[in-house]
């Protein structure tokens, strides 16, 4: 799929992966609609690409319904989807004051697995709607998991099993949606320079890539955002998570 005359829904798109991977969009001549939370950057980050800013919060399922729906009719079409919204709560499954928290255990779940799963069915439909390009494709759906789905260290259960959760139901997803020309590709991304990592110092990086195989450094957002890009213009690219990790593999803890 040609990144120029592009529609595409950026979630999360205030900041980090989802910030880079709509400039890099932009750049090639696509349209973005960001959607973030309403304390984000968004209405800034949008202004600055042209875009347009569509405030909201993945854990309104309802919500985000309306929300999409007015994000499609602005861009007058959907071509892609890239979720990158989620977060974690640290927690041993027994620790020293019990048994991890259910009520925590669901919400890490809603809002990584459920809010993905939530978005990807409602932009499918829109995808869906469109008129095939000459591939016959209409969409390509990009969701963001982690290698802690494979390797996940102590304390990461729940979002361990959530990150998994978004890997497991790539493929499926993609043979679900194969005959409507819709792609689906998950990148499940090691330590990058986003969110809480953005700002740490440059000895506590070395010691956090230290496992890594090279480059030993946190991986930068353009760099997800470039493999999202070869994920989009490449079509044979479809029911995978490809890991984003410099060769590292999380040791226990």
């Amino acid at each position: 799929m040609d990144i120029e005359g592009l529609k595409a829904i950026i979630i999360g798109g205030a900041s980090g992966f989802a910030r880079a991977t709509a400039e890099r969009i932009v750049a090639g001549g696509g349209a973005v609609a960001i959607l973030d939370r309403e304390e984000s950057a968004g209405a800034e980050v949008a202004a600055s690409l042209g875009g347009t800013w569509h405030p909201t919060n993945v854990l309104d399922f309802d919500g985000i319904a309306v929300v999409i729906d007015e994000a499609v009719d602005t861009l007058g079409g959907l071509h892609v989807a890239v979720n990158t919204a989620g977060g974690g709560k640290a927690g041993r499954t027994l620790g020293r004051g019990g048994p991890f928290d259910l009520d925590d255990f669901r919400a890490v779940i809603d809002l990584n697995l459920i809010g993905t799963f939530n978005t990807n069915r409602l932009c499918a439909a829109h995808m869906a709607e469109g008129d095939p390009n000459d591939d016959g494709e209409r969409g390509v759906l990009i969701n963001t998991s982690s290698i802690a789905a494979f390797e996940g260290q102590i304390g990461q259960v729940a979002y361990t099993a959530a990150k998994a959760g978004i890997a497991g139901m790539t493929l499926t997803m993609a043979r679900d949606l194969g005959s409507l020309g819709i792609r689906v590709n998950t990148i499940a991304p090691s330590l990058f320079a986003t969110g809480l990592t953005a700002g740490v110092t440059e000895d506590r990086a070395v010691n956090l890539t230290k496992d890594a195989a090279f480059p030993k450094r946190l991986g930068r957002p353009d760099e997800y955002a470039r493999l999202a890009i070869a994920i989009i213009e490449n079509p044979m690219l479809n029911g995978d998570t490809i890991r984003l990790d410099a060769g590292t593999r999380f040791a226990p803890k």
